[in-house]
This record gives C-alpha cells, structure tokens and sequence, in this order.
C-alpha cells in the first residue's frame, strides 16, 4: 500500500479520574475538533477514559465496565475518523491479573488492532503491577500506508535512569522496529517532575533515530491528587528532530503532518526552569480544588515567604476573590511580619482577617498551669500556639468550607520542622516538595513583573516566631546546604559516606539523616502535597515510621 502523509491530531485532554460520563464527552468533543480540522487519525492519552492514576477504582467492576463503555461510543465515531485510545481492558487467560492497561486502534465502525501495556512501573509513584497484567508479546499493524507500532508511556522508558541499570529485559518499541514499523505512537500519562520534559524528548529522538522513523508522543495534561502531568505532547521526525510540540501545562490539540515533505507543525514555546515549576503548582491547586468540588481555599498568613508564595500561587491559580487569609499574630509575632502580610494581601487582592492568639494562648496556660506547674515553658507552649492557629484556620474552613492550605516547604517537611495538628493541619499542602531556597526562587520570579510578595519578606531572616528573637537557623543548617543534603538523599539515593564525599560535613550529614529517618510519623500524617521533584515525601516514598538503621 502506498504512505501518504497522515494528518494526526494529537489530543492532550485533562481527565478527572473515574469521572466516567464526563471523560467520554471530553473525547467525543475532541474528537469532533479533530474531524473539523480534517485529521486522518486522533491520538489520545495513555487511561484517557478513567484518567491517570485511576488505582483502587480499577477494583470496582463498574468503572471498568463504563470505560469499555467509552470505547464502545468512540467505535461508533471512529466511521468518520480514525481513534486510538488508552483504556482498561479485561484480560484473557485462566491466571494472572483480570485486567490489561491498553490502547485500541478504532477505524471504519470496528477495532482494528489493540495493544496491551508489557513493561509496568512499580517504583515511586507507580503500582501498575498490583492492577494489571503485562503484555508478553507486541505488534505492528497496516493503517493508511504506515506500519503502526503503539506503545504506552513505560514501554519506551528502557534507559538507567535511577538505577544504574535497564530496569526491564526487553524494549516493545524495539521490537515493533525489528518487526517493520515506520511509524511508533506512544501514548503517555507521564507525570511531571522537574527536568524530566528533557529526557522524554531525548529518549524519544534516539527512538525515532533508531528506527529511521517518527515517534507520536501524546501525553496527559492536569493534576490528580499529588501528581501533576505537563502535557507538552510532540512529534519526532526521522531524524530525530521535534517538529510539533503542544502547550505545557494546558489542554491542546497538536495537529501535524506526518510523512513525506510535511512541514514543521506547531512549536509552543518552552518554559524556564521557575515558569515550569509555578506552573505545575498552580495547575495541581487548581485541578484539586475543582475536582475536589471546593471552591475556595484559606490559609494562614504569617508575613513569612512560605505563607506568601502560597498565597500568590493560589491567587494566580484561582483569583485573588476565591481565597483568603488569616493573621494571627501572637505576642512573639513581630509588627513588621504583621504588616508584610497585610501588604501582600492588599497587593494580591485576597480578602485578609485579624484573629490574635493571644486570649487563646492565655487560656491554654490557664487550663494547664497546675498540671505543667513544676515544668519550664518549652517547645510544647511552642506548639500550643500553632496548633490554637490550626483550630482558627480548620473553624474557617468548616465554617464555610474553604479548603485549607498548609504552607511548610520540603525542607520543614524533611526535618521535622513543623507542628502536627498545628501549621500541618490541612487539606492540602501545595510546597511540601519545593526546598526552601526553591520557595525564594518562586517568590523572585513573580516578582519579574513587579513586585507582588514585598521585597522585606524576601529579605528577612526566616523565623517561626513562636518565642522571642527566634530564627529557623537556631534549630537547622543554612537552608542552602539543608536542601543539598535533603536532595542527595532523598532524591538521588546517596548515602551519608557518598554526601561526606561531596563536602559536607559529616556531623550535619548524620545530623539531616537521623531527623529525616525520625520524622516519618510526621510526614505519614501530613496533607497531601503536589510532587514536583524526582522523589516526593508521599505515596512513591514507602519508608516504615517503626524501625531502626543499624
């Protein structure tokens, strides 16, 4: 049969997990923009009928069901224009799992070909073993000229990038080269992380050089839960070239020509490094709150850059009209933190209340005065305080049902650096995996266009002011140094030897670890957070709060 160019429209949809009737009509629309701009064949995500990660809802035979469902309306469609899918579909055979992480490849009424996911991920995040069953073997089908090899998402991922090692023992995507395919579509719900968009565009160009052939990438857009996914959908020609991209962090759809003397399709424009990580924060508030069903968030403003950056990033997600903040300055609070929370309330439009602490504080010492009669004040009259401004911001959000936000970063999380039922009380967490010297990074880059977070809350040394003339730095290292050494063993997997090495001193090496190790029973209790870094405190990091290193 005779290539010709092929008209592909690449559908980068955001998906609200298990939202069965609402996802189908997503796709069907899609589909229509598609048929409307003339596309041979539409591309969607990897799941895009449940979403990603859709996890113990796939043990519910009805969410199963309704998404075959879907497929079974987008086979009606696919008369008009060709659709390939990602789904669940059941399995064959007398063992194993029931279920198989698929993609169908709908045309003229029927199913033309489908595929099942072979290499499943059972690292960080991802538990694909525990739902679905690995295909055993791939293939290549005949469409519109072209011999179509479909991979999904972890099919392609083969290189050593954590291990050290190839974390599977064979490569589908190979495979369908050796067996003649000349044109590899690969259908992803790859979650975001820092400097990852840069490895997926590498692994596909050595793809697409391998095999003389384009690679299709359509990828996943939105936040669910902790994960946020980036979108940012290509196309790699031949030689290994990235002729169309689609936008980041948005729904898209990516039209491009493939074959021969197709010209460059569209390129949306790359974000820097702080624009990717703003904005990967601000879509993952954003779709939890909608897909959540709150409309309005409040937190806790303390003239501190954690409280500020939140509040910013709400404001910029949501509008400065659906969130609000609340002072609650204590007799330790200082008058100039006082007012930079006013100012950045005035400058971001947030609606702001007083609530002092002090007649809370007064009656919590009244209360315990003859039980703590022969102890001296010390970190739990600390605590008290945080935890009367967790009960203030959990009334407001009762009250009139506001989803609370925690403000505490990766590093306070790390250590420990934080008050349980007090400033971690909440429904979400959006900077518990963005290091201190991160958030000063944020603050700075939205202040590029004029400064929003006042520059005397940048500046300031960082304090808890939970006693007089406390600083962050009478209880930890420089934040510099705590985030390096927080990110080498967190991130990177270094141990205390391999981070002395580095140049750190082993007394703060041994220091960071053990608090790290000993507030896990923290950290199990914290509100979610949205994960932006290679390893997140979460789900994808599965450490026993009972236990010891020897």
């Amino acid at each position: 049969m005779t290539k010709q160019p092929l008209r592909v429209a690449l559908a980068q949809v955001n998906p609200t997990v298990g939202a069965l009737t609402d996802n189908c009509a997503m796709l069907i629309e899609q589909v229509e923009r598609a048929e409307r701009v003339g596309a041979d064949l539409i591309v969607f995500p990897e799941l895009a009928t449940l979403g990603y990660p859709p996890k113990d809802l796939l043990d519910l035979p009805r969410i199963v069901e309704g998404n075959l469902e879907t497929v079974q309306r987008l086979r009606e469609l696919s008369a008009r224009i060709a659709i390939l899918v990602g789904y669940v579909d059941t399995a064959g055979g007398q063992a194993g799992k029931r279920l198989t992480n698929s993609a169908a490849l709908l045309a003229d009424g029927e199913l033309v070909s489908r595929w099942d996911k072979a290499l499943l991920p059972t690292y960080d995040v991802f538990d694909e073993a525990r739902y679905f069953e690995p295909a055993t073997q791939t293939h290549v089908v005949e469409f519109a000229g072209w011999s179509l090899g479909v991979t999904l998402c972890e099919d392609i991922w083969l290189d050593p990038v954590r291990s050290g090692r190839p974390l599977y023992h064979r490569s589908p995507a190979q495979e369908q080269i050796e067996q003649g395919a000349d044109l590899l579509i690969n259908l992803s719900a790859s979650p975001f992380e820092m400097d990852k968009s840069a490895h997926r565009d590498a692994l596909a160009r050595e793809l697409a050089l391998g095999a003389g052939a384009p690679v299709v990438y359509c990828n996943q857009v939105g936040g669910n839960d902790e994960l946020v996914f980036d979108g940012g959908s290509f196309v790699v020609d031949e030689s290994g070239s990235v002729v169309a991209r689609a936008a980041r962090f948005q729904t898209d759809l990516l039209v491009c020509e493939i074959g021969a003397d197709a010209g460059p399709g569209n390129l949306a424009p790359e974000l820097d490094r702080d624009a990717m990580m703003l904005a990967a924060l601000e879509l993952g508030l954003a779709d939890y709150v909608r897909k959540c069903g709150f409309s309005t968030v409040v937190m806790g403003l303390s003239g501190g850059i954690d409280s500020a950056v939140t509040c910013a990033i709400a404001a910029r997600a949501l509008g400065p009209e659906r969130v609000t903040g609340l002072l609650m300055p204590s007799p330790y609070s200082s008058d100039h933190s006082v007012a930079d929370a006013l100012e950045l309330a005035r400058r971001l439009g947030v609606t702001a209340h007083t609530l002092p602490i002090e007649g809370p504080m007064a009656a919590f010492d009244h209360t315990l005065r003859e039980v703590f009669a022969a102890q001296e004040p010390d970190v739990t009259e600390e605590n008290i305080q945080a935890r009367v401004r967790g009960t203030l911001l959990m009334a407001w959000s009762n009250k009139f049902g506001s989803l609370l936000l925690t403000t505490g970063n990766k590093s306070e999380l790390a250590v420990g650096y934080c008050t349980l039922y007090g400033d971690m009380a909440g429904g979400l967490s959006l900077l518990s995996d963005v290091p201190k010297m991160s958030v000063y990074a944020l603050a700075r880059h939205m202040n590029r266009d004029g400064e929003v977070i006042p520059q005397n809350t940048i500046d300031k040394p960082p304090s808890a002011e939970l006693r007089p003339d406390q600083l962050d730095s009478d209880s930890l290292p420089p934040y510099d140094i705590l985030d390096a050494l927080i990110a080498g063993y967190v991130e990177e997997g270094l141990d205390g030897d391999a981070l002395v090495a580095r140049g750190f001193d082993r007394e703060s090496v041994e220091r960071v670890i053990h608090l790290i190790h000993l507030n896990e029973y923290k950290r199990r209790q914290a509100a979610p957070g949205i994960k932006i870094s290679a390893r997140a405190f979460g789900f994808g990091r599965r450490f026993p709060i009972a236990h010891r290193r020897s």
